[in-house]
């Protein structure tokens, strides 16, 4: 995966850290924390400035955050009842507990975008209710890009830290990665065990 980065950004240059960036959030395998790390590594070598790579970097973000958003905005909420009905235990949640989300969303749903960019698995994931809830679109662009832009000038930075040290970049992303997955997927499959419907709550 560092090797098809690296062939990225080599090719495309600050575009190349666009695309990489706006298919990350379409395509969430491809970790936002190694291209903007590269990214650093390659303004530590001269060969990108720091300012132009957080801004292009933060503009693919947003763009790719923006494909799940209008997926969610033409779903809406509605059409998502019968799927939750036929699969709430997979959801661990029921038709109430979505209508509850949904007047969250609409009254705080921006600090909830914002504070999802600095989330490694959720932050791509997020952009789909906020669609589903109408956000106005400004104020989930606006949200997206500044949390965004705050969460990859920290990548940057550690990136320009690090300099040309390609295997200290993969010490410390792969597994936090991996321990980060693994606590969602444990605490998921929990919750999945442990659920039941409110009719046998009572």
């Amino acid at each position: 995966m560092t090797e098809f980065i690296i062939d990225w950004i080599a090719w495309g240059g600050y575009f190349g850290i666009f695309l990489l960036m706006a298919l990350e959030n379409v395509i969430p395998p491809i970790p936002s924390e190694v291209i903007m790390g590269l990214g650093g590594m390659s303004v530590a070598r001269g060969h990108m400035a720091l300012v132009p790579l957080i801004l292009w970097g933060t503009a693919g973000t947003t763009i790719g955050n923006l494909f799940w958003y209008e997926i969610g905005r033409r779903m809406g909420v509605a059409r998502f009842r019968p799927f939750v009905e036929r699969h709430g235990r997979w959801l661990t949640m029921e038709w109430e507990d979505v209508e509850r989300l949904d007047g969250f969303f609409h009254k705080h749903g921006h600090w909830v975008i914002f504070v999802f960019r600095f989330m490694p698995t959720f932050r791509t994931i997020i952009s789909l209710p906020a669609g589903m809830a109408k956000m106005p679109m400004w104020k989930f662009l606006t949200f997206t890009f500044v949390g965004s832009a705050i969460w990859n000038t920290i990548l940057a930075g550690a990136g320009l830290y690090l300099g040309s040290r390609f295997a200290e970049l993969d010490k410390y992303v792969g597994p936090v990665a991996i321990g980060s997955t693994a606590l969602i997927l444990l605490a998921y499959g929990y919750r999945v065990l442990t659920w039941k419907p409110r009719a046998k709550r009572a």
